[in-house]
């Protein structure tokens, strides 16, 4: 999935992905991904035992600033991963596009983002097999507001996309994340990932909740986090850790 790039760096304002990036400025984002499941989600949503599989993922996502409105932004990296039919290693997705500012006012972003991705040799999609997947193409709308809550500092940030991909279902993606900062040097997210696959004999959904913690040292900030698929049909119940370290140049 495309992740949204969080600037908790900038301590004065708690910003989400639909707010653009300055011109000339660029936050890097590199994270370590690992999940494992030994059970899953039936066609009626029922929990089921099924063989262990694991799935490490280290990539960069870059956010530069073209314009006043205009943002591109891209990703690549390494995955690697087992399970009793395959193994895997190598190049993971490549996803490029450019984001554009729609309106924006002091407390809210409303943008728009097209895109495209090549998938990689490890797993395109939690309901296939690892390899499958060609070149998927990305439509993504994003609102972003932020606010004060009991003195404290929160945004949310809300975000809708269809995906048309070769090789594998087209889908529909709801993303959704809560931040609130507890101190200046501090962001806590709440996210949710939420998804459909279109293809009637592959009923795949799923719902994944990451919850993490992100800590600012000047332009460097690191994050921790968890993440569990906490509900679906079709598709692993895969969870595992989140290691992040941004920088913002």
């Amino acid at each position: 999935m495309v992740a949204a790039a969080f600037s908790c760096l900038d301590t004065a304002k708690a910003r989400a992905g639909a707010w653009p990036i300055e011109p000339d400025r660029t936050q890097l984002i590199a994270k370590y991904e690992r999940t494992t499941a030994d059970r899953g989600y039936d066609p009626e949503g029922a929990v089921v035992d099924i063989a262990p599989r694991r799935d490490e993922t280290l990539s960069v996502f870059v956010e530069h600033g073209l314009t006043p409105r205009l943002t591109l932004q891209g990703k690549a990296g390494a995955t690697r991963g087992h399970d009793r039919w395959a193994a895997y290693s190598g190049r993971g997705p490549v996803e490029a596009g450019i984001r554009w500012t729609v309106r924006r006012d002091p407390r809210s972003a409303l943008a728009l983002y097209l895109g495209a991705g090549e998938a990689g040799v490890g797993r395109n999609a939690g309901y296939a097999a690892p390899g499958r997947g060609s070149l998927d193409l990305e439509a993504r709308v994003l609102y972003g507001r932020s606010g004060v809550w009991r003195g404290r500092q929160v945004f949310v940030d809300l975000q809708a996309a269809r995906l048309k991909r070769q090789g594998l279902a087209n889908e529909t993606r709801i993303d959704a994340t809560l931040g609130l900062r507890p101190a200046k040097a501090w962001l806590l997210l709440a996210q949710t990932y939420a998804g459909q696959a279109d293809r009637a004999d592959v009923d795949a959904r799923w719902i994944k909740s990451e919850i993490s913690v992100v800590r600012a040292f000047g332009d460097w900030s690191v994050q921790g986090g968890w993440r569990d698929t906490v509900s679906g049909r079709e598709t692993a119940r895969d969870r595992g850790v989140v290691l992040a370290v941004w920088r913002r140049l």
